[in-house]
């Protein structure tokens, strides 16, 4: 009876999910954004850290949108977090801080006590970067409990075992060859109306969504739905992100990997045009084999995306369907987007783009 309803349900579900989590208004995200960004700027501490960074020598691994579950059906999380835990040890022992960029726990589903129980080794994990203050948690819609409740600092003592707080934001703040570069990295829910913690949105979840996922066993955060066109979500917080002066905005929230302000398949349609242009054979051959799976999606896109700013990036998620997980890594002078992936018993690293910050800077102040 479950593959019957599964079958009759999984189309209706996922586009009822993805319209569900991608409605946010422009006017309500501009304004979201701007006064978050201007807070932690003039009165850095209370809503977020202001850090002053040496672009050749710190590092920086942001990760998104776990949603540690209960490791029921409804549990995204469940199946990334071998490879979730492997990364955070790698990280840890090259001295990177961890900037766990919002929704970290599934607060809407469950009770912080069952999250809490099921994922001992991931907050232990996380406990690492704690203890050597290489840390920073910024709050996301599923898990807003960190900074509404009262006793949520007591629970993050208890869980970390030192006095966090949990922040809305965090600025990055460095020079390359003279010119300043400001990354400005939020989860990405603002002024989102269906997604930024209104009461209807948590009794949807909790009550309907969650149970029905876990019963049907639908996770909507397959790869597949997240190498395409760019959700609203996405493309509202580009724009807000080229309008600024010398500003990188990173997010997660939509799930979807963004690197340079492109998705994977928006990219390899720029290298096709750019190909194109330099009678390139040879990689033209090889996007041409990369594309035919998704072929009519692929032929469907039409911008020129030559034209894009490179001042928005989205880590992605850690719960996608399949295990995998994806980030953003800022070290060596470079922001890199970066996937772990779950290979028999062990977990590697798999680098999917790459760019210089000096590039980065020099790109956006032409």
């Amino acid at each position: 009876m479950r593959r019957i309803f599964r079958f009759l349900l999984l189309k209706p579900i996922l586009w009822g999910a993805k319209k569900f989590d991608s409605d946010p208004d422009k006017n309500r995200v501009f304004d979201a954004l701007t006064k978050l960004f201007n807070h932690i700027l003039e009165d850095p501490g209370k809503l977020g850290p202001l850090i002053d960074f040496d672009a050749q020598a710190a590092k920086y691994i942001i990760f998104s949108d776990q949603h540690k579950g209960a490791r029921d059906g409804a549990d995204d999380f469940m199946l990334a977090a071998p490879a979730y835990v492997a990364a955070l040890h790698y990280y840890n022992q090259k001295g990177f801080t961890f900037i766990n960029l919002g929704d970290c726990e599934e607060l809407w589903e469950n009770s912080l006590s069952k999250v809490k129980k099921w994922n001992q080794e991931q907050f232990e994990a996380e406990k690492a970067f704690v203890q050597r203050n290489a840390f920073i948690k910024v709050i996301g819609n599923h898990d807003l409990y960190w900074g509404n409740d009262p006793l949520a600092g007591l629970e993050l003592e208890a869980v970390f075992g030192s006095k966090i707080k949990a922040y809305q934001g965090v600025l990055l703040h460095t020079h390359l060859d003279g010119k300043e570069l400001r990354i400005f990295c939020t989860h990405g829910h603002q002024g989102d109306a269906n997604s930024d913690g209104n009461w209807f949105t948590k009794f949807f979840i909790s009550k309907i969504w969650g149970p029905l996922q876990s019963y049907l066993q639908i996770n909507p955060n397959e790869p597949s739905n997240n190498d395409y066109k760019k959700t609203l979500h996405n493309e509202i917080m580009y724009e807000w992100s080229s309008d600024q002066k010398r500003i990188v905005l990173i997010t997660g929230h939509t799930h979807q990997p963004v690197f340079e302000s492109l998705t994977h398949i928006e990219r390899l349609y720029r290298q096709m045009a750019i190909a194109k242009a330099g009678a390139d054979a040879a990689t033209l051959d090889k996007i041409r084999k990369e594309t035919t799976p998704y072929q009519k999606r692929f032929d469907a896109l039409v911008l020129d995306y030559s034209k894009i700013l490179p001042t928005y990036f989205n880590s992605g998620c850690c719960c996608f369907s399949d295990g995998d997980i994806t980030g953003i890594e800022i070290a060596d002078g470079h922001i890199r987007l970066i996937k772990w992936e779950t290979k028999g018993s062990n977990a590697g690293r798999t680098v999917l783009e790459e760019m210089s910050l000096t590039d980065l800077v020099n790109t956006i102040t032409k």
